[in-house]
């Protein structure tokens, strides 16, 4: 989270090695409590590298399957640990390939920002 800079206004705001070092710890504990996390990736400003002071972490998840809604899958899993806020989009095996094979616009951002840090 933010910390204030000594005694002035100015914010630091954890960078993108922090940020992703961070993402790889979450996913090795993510994936030993979900045995059915496929793969964990982030997208949005930390990957495309232009984050800045507010930035929250964009995460996609693909697990073997889930018995939950799309809207409530993300309930599932615990971000502690992470510097910055984050969201998080579960999809199924099944809906992630229906995605790769779509050409909309959001498939193809996830499609060509996702850094991959899990497996």
């Amino acid at each position: 989270m933010p910390v204030r800079s000594s005694s002035t206004r100015v914010l630091k705001w954890p960078d993108r090695a922090a940020v992703d070092a961070a993402a790889r710890v979450l996913a090795r504990r993510l994936a030993a409590a979900h045995p059915a996390l496929a793969r964990l990736g982030y997208f949005g400003s930390y990957a495309r590298g232009d984050w800045g002071v507010g930035s929250d972490l964009d995460l996609v998840a693909v697990v073997s399957e889930s018995r939950r809604p799309f809207a409530e899958r993300a309930l599932d899993f615990d971000f502690a640990g992470l510097p910055v806020p984050a969201e998080l989009l579960v999809y199924t095996d099944s809906e992630w390939r229906e995605m790769e094979e779509r050409r909309d616009r959001f498939a193809e951002r996830l499609r060509a920002e996702t850094v991959w840090v899990y497996p």
